[in-house]
C-alpha cells in the first residue's frame, strides 16, 4: 500500500491520486486534503488548477526542504455551491516546527470545486 499523504489512511491511488489526475473532487473537504497531498507531493500545476482564477497566483512554489507532518481537518461546512473547510496542516523546515492553523474558502463551479482563499487562524 501507497498510503496517500491527506491522513485518510487509503491508498493514494483510491484517495487523493484519482483527483491529481484529473477527476473532480467529490466535495469541498475532497479538494482540501488533495491540495494538502499536492504541497506534499510537490504538485505545482495541480495547486494552480484547483485554484479558483479570480485569486489563482501566476504560479506557487514549494519551498524547498520543507516536510510535510500530517494533517487535521476540524471542520467543514458545506452548502450549495459553497463550502469552508478549516483545517491544521504541520510541517517542519531546517529542524523547525510549523503549524498553519487556516478555513479555507471553496466554490463550485460548472460541477469541481475550488479553493478560493483562507484566513489564518
Amino acid at each position: 500500500m501507497n498510503p496517500c499523504p491527506c491522513g485518510l489512511k487509503a491508498d493514494y491511488d483510491d484517495c487523493c491520486g484519482r483527483w491529481h489526475a484529473g477527476a473532480p473532487a467529490a466535495s469541498a473537504e475532497a479538494l482540501m486534503r488533495s491540495r494538502y497531498s499536492a504541497y506534499v507531493r510537490g504538485l505545482e500545476d495541480y495547486l494552480l488548477a484547483t485554484w479558483h482564477a479570480d485569486t489563482r497566483p501566476e504560479r506557487v512554489e514549494i519551498e524547498a526542504g520543507l516536510k510535510w507532518l500530517g494533517l487535521e481537518v476540524r471542520r467543514v461546512l458545506e452548502v450549495g455551491e459553497h463550502a469552508t473547510v478549516e483545517f491544521v496542516a504541520r510541517s517542519k523546515l531546517a529542524g523547525r516546527a510549523m503549524r498553519l492553523h487556516e478555513t479555507s474558502r471553496f466554490v463550485r463551479e460548472h460541477g469541481r470545486w475550488f479553493y478560493v482563499d483562507g484566513e489564518l487562524r
